[in-house]
């Protein structure tokens, strides 16, 4: 049991590393219209996921949700939340708002709890409580800094969250999930790039061979740390797991504050360290969560 514990922490770790260091990866195709990656995004992630699906021989538990329309209603849904979540976020890497987006994902496991008050009427105690009041004056801080409302941070923040709670209902497993998602996007994606050709304006005429890799790979960038995240979520508490999700946005921070030198005032440090204080607080009530359970499981 430990030594698949030890596992499911290297995937979940290696997982979010993956995800936090992709700004990186956005950048190095920045001359391409963040529409047009967001398209290829969904097509090459689309034509990995399937030879995945081949591979590890998933077609019938596919075809199982492909026949249930309320699950392919749940996951039609999901795939709008997940190409707005996507491009948004490739548009913010790539006009040098990597701060604001790892902003984003750091509001995101609170506003999944606020959304599970909402939607699933789960009980919140009163860390959680207090941990998304403490959220809240991180935002407002941001917000009165701004003059206006973050809209990129709690724009992917928002997105991530729904489409979190719509993947509750979907029963199947994340590779599947995500093959039907960007089946549902794929057409969609290949007209955008139709047109786009036709007009000659198309990354595969302007750019390099060098780019036109990077834009195939983003299929492989999309579908490697779901697979290595889900399997660490299957060896992992969800305690755990909700620690480890915080290194992803804390290295997209430092990306962009240390390699591409985005603005990091005072008034950012400290909206962050409300923020941080939340997560702090949430991480807290999640142990407090867990010891008592497995109390009760003892004394049971």
């Amino acid at each position: 049991m430990q030594n698949e514990k030890k596992i499911g922490v290297i995937y979940a770790v290696i997982a979010y590393t993956l995800w936090g260091i992709l700004p990186l990866y956005w950048k190095l195709v920045d001359s391409v219209f963040s529409m047009e990656i967001l398209a290829n995004r969904i097509v090459w992630a689309f034509a990995f996921t399937i030879v995945i699906i081949g591979v590890i021989k998933q077609w019938e538990e596919l075809k199982c949700i492909v026949k249930n329309k309320k699950q392919m209603l749940y996951i039609l849904i999901a795939s709008i939340l997940i190409a707005f979540n996507w491009g948004l976020y490739i548009w913010a890497v790539n006009s040098d708002k990597i701060v604001d987006a790892s902003l984003g994902y750091y509001i995101n496991p609170l506003l999944a709890v606020a959304l599970g008050v909402i939607i699933f009427k789960e009980k919140l105690s009163l860390l959680q409580g207090g941990a998304l009041f403490v959220a809240f004056i991180g935002v407002m801080i941001k917000t009165i800094q701004y003059g206006r409302i973050p809209w990129i941070s709690l724009g992917l923040a928002i997105s991530f969250a729904l489409y979190g709670a719509t993947k509750k209902s979907i029963k199947a497993n994340s590779i599947v999930g995500l093959t039907l998602e960007t089946t549902m996007l794929t057409p969609v994606a290949l007209l955008y790039i139709a047109s786009r050709q036709l007009n000659g304006v198309s990354a595969f005429q302007t750019e390099g061979l060098a780019v036109n890799l990077l834009l195939i790979g983003a299929g492989v960038v999309t579908a490697i740390p779901l697979l290595l995240f889900a399997s660490g979520a299957r060896r992992l508490p969800m305690s755990l797991i909700g620690f480890t999700q915080y290194i992803s946005p804390t290295i997209s921070l430092f990306i962009g504050v240390f390699v591409y030198h985005e603005s990091f005032t005072a008034v950012d440090m400290i909206s962050f360290c409300f923020i941080w204080c939340a997560l702090a607080i949430y991480s807290i009530s999640q142990i407090r969560i867990v010891s008592s359970k497995n109390y009760i499981d003892q004394v049971n």
